[in-house]
């Protein structure tokens, strides 16, 4: 099952194991089953101090239990966790085997000291890069609270349940049989959800803090660059970021970041965040930017609130916020968000398995999405609003020589349609016959680009028309003083992270030079 590449990883993993572990696995003669048996023994022959059991009773088949021997845990997987969940199989068993969590200690109490019997359930893929850390936050909670349960469950073996519970995107999380999030959750806010002291508490906390001299808000390349750039100055840096990583996290392979051959979104924003901090930069995660208030007057304090409740000040403020994927905007998408529209082929892709599915959008994206879904659902179509794709010409041609994909030119979606709580079509006007048509189909990946998060600063700074980017010059200056913008909220060309991160690197500069140059205000 493991490759000796792997095998070499994982034993120098196991020489942090310091108590017994114990894997008790629930078979069958199924060839999952059979599967999941050959990856554990590799895996109980890697230490010593990891034993396999194959009398489980668990109510799910395949499965297995990772605890100490005398003792359950709860922590179950329930299916082979490889792809991208190995690193949550390593992890788990990591801890369980005493190695202590990086968490910060104060978020372990938090989790220790949750009351009540909860039972969580996470659907996965494999091939969902979205899936470990949800599924490494709530196994972690496990392993704290004696009181907390959980079990990892890979939709694609257990293909009814999904249909049952009507999941079409993961991760998809339930608590005690109730649904309970979808799609990626830091650890952090899963326990905000559970414990509703938390967000008051850190909402005071925030705004009793000294004033920054820059202020970073946005955690993605853009934001993280910034802060480097400005800590490397000595001067007091911050970041307040929705979730640290932005857009990278969404991203699955990157191969032109110059000098990196070949990473991903995870490790690229671990990477990121990692090097913030070791500067003296204050990292305020989860925490969403409501308003923005200017200085009153050259040199004075900009005030920044949170939607929790919180109020920053800072001297400067460098605005990093990114960008989303933008929406088609037609009636029945966002009533069937989750339930057959989805943005990810990467996460969802697999819970479509032999089903009809469409991809709105012909460029890059949308063209590499058809040919990832090519190879996993029945049938793809391809629905581009103008009358040429824009997508490279060796995507185009590797799309084209699949025989389960259709392209249609010229069309508009106009309606996402369903019945029973799921997607069963969409319709769309053909552009040059203007007549109406209606394609049957299970699932629909929306990829038509970028929107900017500006929203909240469109009546503090001057933003295009009418793409909604916050303007800036060639010093990443915004109109208003005090006020930089850096990465892909902002007018300058190229969407790419290396550019991004150049972008960040020279707001930091300019806000530095501003400071130097400007008395404060009394």
């Amino acid at each position: 099952m493991l490759d000796e590449t792997l095998k070499s990883q994982l034993k120098a993993y196991m020489e942090y194991v310091v108590n017994p572990v114990e894997i008790i696995a629930t078979l069958d003669d199924s060839d999952a089953a059979g599967e999941m048996l050959a990856l554990l023994q590799e895996v109980a022959s890697i230490s010593s101090k990891i034993s396999l059991r194959t009398d489980g009773d668990h109510g799910r088949v395949p499965s297995f239990e990772i605890t100490n021997p005398g003792v359950h845990t709860g922590l179950v997987f329930a299916g082979n966790p490889l792809g991208h969940e190995f690193s949550s199989l390593v992890l788990a068993l990591l801890q369980v085997g005493g190695h202590p969590s990086k968490e910060e200690q104060q978020l372990q109490e938090q989790i220790k000291n949750l009351s009540g019997n909860l039972h969580f359930e996470t659907f996965y893929s494999i091939s969902c890069h979205n899936c470990p850390e949800v599924i490494q936050s709530l196994n972690l909670m496990t392993i704290l609270n004696p009181n907390i349960t959980h079990t990892a469950i890979d939709g694609a073996l257990f293909q009814q349940e999904v249909e049952a519970r009507e999941i079409m995107g993961v991760p998809a999380v339930f608590l005690n049989g109730q649904p309970f999030g979808q799609g990626r959750m830091q650890l952090a806010e899963i326990v905000a959800k559970l414990d509703n002291n938390v967000a008051a508490e850190t909402a005071k906390n925030l705004s009793a803090k000294d004033p920054f001299d820059v202020l970073v808000i946005g955690g993605g390349p853009a934001g993280a660059a910034a802060a480097i750039y400005a800590a490397r100055k000595g001067i007091r840096t911050g970041i307040v970021a929705e979730r640290f990583g932005g857009q990278v996290l969404d991203t699955v392979d990157i191969e032109n970041y110059i000098s990196v051959l070949n990473t991903n979104g995870l490790k690229l924003a671990q990477d990121l965040e990692n090097h913030v901090r070791h500067y003296n930069v204050e990292i305020m995660n989860l925490q969403k930017v409501q308003k923005l208030i200017p200085a009153t007057a050259a040199g004075g304090l900009i005030e920044i609130h949170t939607e929790t409740g919180a109020v920053l000040k800072s001297r400067t403020v460098i605005l990093s916020t990114g960008a989303r994927w933008r929406a088609m905007n037609v009636p029945g998408e966002e009533e069937y968000r989750t339930k057959g529209v989805t943005y990810c082929p990467h996460c969802d892709g697999p819970l479509f398995k032999g089903k009809k599915v469409a991809v709105i959008g012909g460029g890059n994206s949308g063209v590499e999405a058809a040919i990832d879904l090519a190879g996993v659902v029945n049938h793809v179509t391809l629905l581009e609003f103008s009358d040429k794709m824009r997508a490279d010409e060796v995507l185009q041609q590797k799309l084209h020589s699949l025989t389960n994909v259709d392209v249609i030119l010229n069309a508009q979606t106009t309606e996402v349609v369903g019945e029973n709580g799921k997607v069963n079509g969409l319709n769309y006007l053909d552009r040059i016959s203007n007549t109406a048509h209606h394609l049957p189909l299970e699932g629909i990946f929306v990829q038509i680009g970028l929107l900017p998060n500006t929203a909240f600063v469109q009546d503090t700074v001057k933003l295009t028309t009418p793409m909604r980017e916050i303007e800036i010059d060639a010093y990443g200056k915004t109109n208003v003083p005090g006020i930089f913008a850096a990465g892909d909220c902002t007018n300058v060309p190229y969407k790419q992270i290396i550019i991004a991160a150049g972008e960040g690197a020279k707001a930091a500069l300019s806000a530095f030079d501003y400071l130097i140059r400007t008395k404060p205000a009394e």
